[in-house]
């Protein structure tokens, strides 16, 4: 017994008797108050042997299609044997199975203790359907059907797994999916349930697993485990085979006030880099003030989002003694190559006074403290474009 529950509108619905089977008929609106509530909705009880699906029509009469459900009493016992796992779940759908189907005719005339299909692909890998009909004694599937998915491949795949056996009687797959990740791999190829379901259970055609002179079905989704593609890994760097450079800029306080002098290349972190010097402050223009700046060199280019950290400090050295300016940098550099550096490292009158040698000369040094490093994973352009 089932109740079913139906919305119409400027229509009543009468019992009938139709073909052998229970049916609902539409008639005239004046019967309405005789069947409808207050909403327009019909609720009915439906007696049954076995399973309805009908659409019947009778002269005028439009009669409603009835499709009676096993009750969920009649549903369970058909499952009641699965166990309690913490790693699968069971369930019933009426989705078939998506990866792959294995429809069996004449299901006892199959000798031998395993079937295995053909290959079929999942995300370009390669996979078989394994079923024991009379269940995988090795893996403690005594009296049970037992089935699993092979890989054909050395490959480490993540990936879950549903097994579907088809229902008749409820016109439904029983499932078992997978909770946890499978890991397939080249000493573990093959992964499954040797406890789909019972025999006992399986065999007896009154249950709906067996049906029209012992056909059966059996599936399998495989759903691949999403593995990490896109990643970037970076380190920074404190030991350097060389962390210090020094440059000397002869005749400094005769530079062209509205250019800047650039070094000679280094390598250090395994960029390429250079100073630049500048006779006017960098940023305001101010020529009472030098500034100084690390850049890249020229020929090495930055990927878009790609960035290297330095930390250091520059040194205007003091050419008669010790009395050393320092001047600390810490930034990241991307691919607009601005540098970094400072506008204001000594005033013109100082560096006259204190920092030039006799010869108009200006000696600086670099010293690199920190150098960060990073790899990324690689561009799928297909992807982009």
């Amino acid at each position: 017994m089932c109740e079913v529950t139906v919305l119409v509108v400027n229509r009543c619905y009468k019992k009938t008797e139709a073909s052998g089977l229970e049916a609902i008929c539409v008639y005239s609106a004046e019967h309405r108050e005789a069947y409808l509530n207050k909403v327009g909705s019909l609720k009915l009880k439906v007696e049954f042997e076995g399973l309805l699906v009908s659409i019947l029509r009778f002269d005028s009469w439009l009669c409603l299609a009835l499709t009676a459900s096993v009750s969920d009493e009649e549903t369970s016992s058909l499952c009641s044997f699965a166990s309690e796992s913490t790693t699968s779940q069971t369930f019933w759908t009426e989705r078939p199975p998506g990866s792959y189907s294995l429809k069996v005719q004449n299901l006892a005339q199959l000798i031998g203790e395993k079937y295995h299909t053909r290959g079929f692909l999942v995300n370009g890998y390669n996979w078989r359907l394994i079923i024991y009909p009379k269940g995988n004694e090795k893996d403690n599937g005594s009296g049970y059907i037992s089935m699993y998915v092979e890989i054909d491949s050395t490959s480490e795949v993540f990936a879950y797994l549903t097994f579907f056996v088809y229902n008749k009687k409820v016109n439904k797959y029983l499932c078992i999916q997978d909770t946890q990740v499978k890991r397939f791999n080249a000493l573990k190829k093959v992964w499954g349930s040797s406890q789909m379901l019972p025999l006992e259970l399986f065999n007896d055609p009154k249950n709906g697993y067996i049906f029209e002179e012992d056909q059966c079905e059996f599936g399998v989704d495989v759903t691949i485990d999403s593995t990490l593609t896109n990643w970037e890994i970076v380190s920074f760097n404190e030991n350097f085979c060389y962390s210090k450079f020094f440059f000397s800029v002869k005749n400094f306080t005769m530079l062209n006030e509205h250019l800047y002098y650039m070094s000679n290349t280094f390598s250090v972190g395994g960029k390429t880099w250079v100073l630049r010097f500048y006779r006017k402050c960098f940023s305001t223009l101010d020529d009472k003030w030098i500034s100084i700046f690390l850049h890249l060199a020229d020929n090495e280019r930055l990927l878009p989002d790609e960035r290297i950290y330095t930390r250091g400090h520059f040194r205007v050295l003091d050419p008669c003694g010790s009395n050393h300016i320092t001047e600390k940098f810490n930034c990241w550099h991307d691919q607009s190559n601005s540098g970094c550096g400072h506008d204001k490292v000594v005033s013109m009158d100082k560096l006259r006074e204190v920092y030039l040698d006799e010869d108009d000369t200006l000696s600086v040094a670099i010293e690199f403290e920190v150098i960060s490093a990073t790899s990324y994973s690689p561009i799928n352009y297909s992807a982009i474009i």
